[in-house]
């Protein structure tokens, strides 16, 4: 479980970021998990955008991704999820 201060720091790391997955009318689905686990374990934080073809909302979608990602979420802000994950191998991020 993050604290307030680690999700502020890492949405100020994640600000410079680009979306590297998009979530469109299919929804979340396990290829999409697959890959997000893949890029998050090299990458450690990772945005996500939620076209506006999607059913569902990015409020709703995000916490369902982070727990299929076991992932931590960060934050969804408009249409753009950001999910946050402890590499074992590629640790970049040091936590305050």
């Amino acid at each position: 479980m993050l604290t307030g201060k680690q999700k502020r720091y890492l949405r100020s790391q994640a600000h410079h970021l680009n979306p590297i997955f998009q979530i469109g009318k299919g929804g979340i689905n396990e290829q999409l998990v697959r890959h997000v686990n893949e890029a998050i374990e090299m990458r450690e934080l990772l945005k996500v955008s939620v076209l506006n073809n999607c059913d569902e909302e990015p409020k709703e979608l995000g916490p369902e991704l982070a727990e299929a990602a076991e992932a931590e979420l960060v934050q969804v802000i408009g249409r753009t999820i950001i999910l946050y994950k402890e590499s074992r191998e590629h640790k970049q991020i040091e936590l305050p």
